[in-house]
């Protein structure tokens, strides 16, 4: 269709780029402020493992900067797409899932659905522009699957409606069957669909 055609053409375009990035910096900024509590409860050395969702989109925001700056950095691509997409869809999982517990539906949940979707098909939307290879996704992986580790081992994942507090394991577990998931989505997509052109 004429106008996804146009779209598609789109997000290569400076502008759209910019107005991606000061989106997702906003959002980024808001996450970490979010966040604040969490933060303040937790040990120093284990505090760059908790801002899940703000540390994803940071990552993607870093990303829209290297192309204005016409430049690819692949490790940080392979970071940013696969743990955009992967706490995207993580919150908009959650949020669902406590409100069919029973969780009251509150006009933050239902923004931070909005933009958590938007973190996720940002990730798809741009793997084709991803410069990926087994190296940096390896990293990615890793990190990825480690910060799942340190989640759920030292208990440090995001707080979870209260709803969902006896069932923190089947969270994990999905948490880990996600990352698994989001790795294997972003390299299809960019393996696919790679035109290298931003």
């Amino acid at each position: 269709m004429i106008w996804w055609e146009w779209f598609r053409h789109s997000l290569g375009k400076r502008w759209f780029l910019w107005t991606l990035f000061v989106v997702n910096l906003l959002g980024t900024i808001y996450g970490f402020i979010w966040y604040g509590n969490q933060l303040a409860e937790t040990p120093a050395y284990l505090t760059p493992f908790v801002p899940d969702s703000p540390t994803g989109s940071g990552l993607f925001t870093l990303v829209l900067l290297t192309y204005l700056l016409g430049r690819h950095i692949p490790v940080l691509e392979a970071l940013a797409g696969i743990t955009n997409f992967k706490y995207g869809v993580w919150a908009v999982c959650v949020i669902l899932a406590g409100w069919m517990m029973g969780n009251e539906v509150r006009g933050t949940d239902v923004m931070l659905i909005i933009s958590h979707s938007g973190m996720a098909v940002e990730s798809v939307l741009y793997a084709r522009f991803y410069k990926l290879g087994l190296l940096p996704v390896g990293i990615a992986a890793l990190w990825t699957l480690n910060n799942d580790f340190l989640d759920y081992v030292m208990n440090i994942h995001p707080w979870l409606p209260s709803v969902l507090d006896p069932y923190e394991g089947i969270v994990g577990l999905f948490t880990v069957l996600l990352s698994l998931v989001s790795i294997s989505v972003i390299w299809f997509a960019n393996s696919k669909y790679t035109t290298y052109k931003v």
